[in-house]
């Protein structure tokens, strides 16, 4: 700690700031334990750096900041650091994104677990934006085309297909036959309903 320290004080107005300064930041952010004051004093110093942007390229130090910026309850300062780091694993950016907002609510409902629909019903609430997800969310329904079929199937046909019916509508349509006996399955819920 007291070696990266000194090297962040010797170089902190190089721009950008050696690698060496930088994979230390990580690997010192990735030792300390996520509430310890060391990592607070860590990640104090460097974002109080002229290059701090430079230290959000590492996803280490992106999930120490944001560890610090929840304990201190600082939910907003969390997801802007997020929204600007240029870390390159964004699967792992958008999860410390919904983290972050599962918090919010936790503390919000005074509980220690949210349940899956809660934490559903935050996902939806409060979607990544576009910085961490360029290439926009994933959308888990099915074509308009797809569908009609499917429906045409259950009116026409069967609404319970047995599993080989269920295996050439898959073919046909390029989808699973698991996908397939789901969507029949909540067809015929709706239907009950």
């Amino acid at each position: 700690m007291k070696q990266f320290m000194a090297m962040l004080k010797k170089n902190e107005n190089v721009h950008p700031p050696p690698t060496k300064l930088l994979d230390l930041a990580g690997q010192l952010c990735q030792e300390l334990q996520s509430s310890s004051p060391s990592l607070e004093k860590l990640v104090e110093a460097m974002m109080k750096c002229k290059n701090n942007r430079d230290f959000l390229t590492n996803i280490h130090v992106v999930r120490a900041c944001v560890s610090v910026h929840i304990h201190k309850g600082q939910h907003d300062a969390a997801c802007r650091l997020l929204e600007h780091c240029k870390a390159e694993e964004k699967e792992e950016l958008v999860q410390l994104w919904h983290e972050v907002h599962y918090r919010r609510v936790m503390e919000k409902q005074q509980t220690d677990v949210l349940t899956p629909l809660q934490k559903f019903r935050c996902r939806k609430r409060n979607p990544p934006p576009l910085s961490l997800c360029p290439e926009g969310l994933k959308n888990r329904n099915y074509s308009e085309e797809v569908r009609q079929h499917l429906f045409r199937f259950a009116a026409e046909v069967t609404a319970n297909p047995n599993k080989k019916q269920r295996e050439e509508l898959a073919r046909a349509m390029n989808l699973q036959p698991t996908q397939v006996y789901n969507w029949f399955a909540n067809y015929r819920r709706r239907q009950k309903s």
